[in-house]
């Protein structure tokens, strides 16, 4: 069975339906120039990030992949010598 993308954006917003989520999958969307980075955690938190910094959010926008923004997300992490 297919199940939608659990984020969706339009005029009003970002809408999100966590009831269609994979626990500890990664989720990404584009609004207003920003990404916003979502996932459902092992205990059924919703988690979300916002990131505006310009060559990153146009990096992801031309990803061709879900799996290629991770990647890139990780390399961003790494050459900004960003820890937890």
């Amino acid at each position: 069975m297919f199940v939608d993308y659990p984020v969706t954006v339009n005029d009003d917003g970002i809408n999100i339906k966590p009831e269609n989520m994979e626990k500890e999958k990664l989720y990404h969307c584009f609004f207003k120039n920003k990404i916003l980075l979502l996932f459902k955690d092992s205990q059924d938190f919703l988690n979300c990030y916002e990131i505006e910094e310009e060559d990153l959010v146009n990096k992801i926008k031309n990803c061709k992949k879900d799996s290629d923004v991770e990647k890139i997300l990780e390399q961003f992490i790494e050459d900004n010598n960003i820890n937890n």
